[in-house]
């Protein structure tokens, strides 16, 4: 049997940041895949606020050379708030993420 490629990122100590979409129906839940290069947290924001994600309902991050892993749902939906505030404007794909994480963050 061959073996599995690794899914450590080839620049290892980097924060990754993966987002679980949720297509509801018989697809349900599953964690997005993306590029390497698009795992950053400044992407991943942008990425969101572009609706690039149907229904994000979970955000986590992980670093593998530091060994740890978090959810980082609440610190995302906090910065996404302030973002839409800025902007003046929530987009559609994100109103339902924001409503069930309105006030956990920070």
């Amino acid at each position: 049997m061959g073996r599995s490629p690794s899914i450590v990122p080839q620049v290892a100590d980097q924060d990754i940041y993966l987002v679980l979409d949720d297509f509801g129906g018989r697809i349900g839940r599953t964690w997005r895949e993306v590029a390497e290069e698009d795992t950053g947290r400044t992407t991943l924001i942008a990425d969101l606020l572009k609706g690039q994600y149907s229904n994000p309902a979970r955000v986590i991050a992980f670093n593998a050379a530091e060994g740890w892993s978090r959810d980082v749902t609440d610190d995302i939906a906090e910065e996404l708030r302030q973002r839409c505030s800025d902007l003046d404007e929530v987009p559609e794909s994100l109103r339902a993420f924001l409503d069930s994480h309105a006030g956990h963050g920070r």
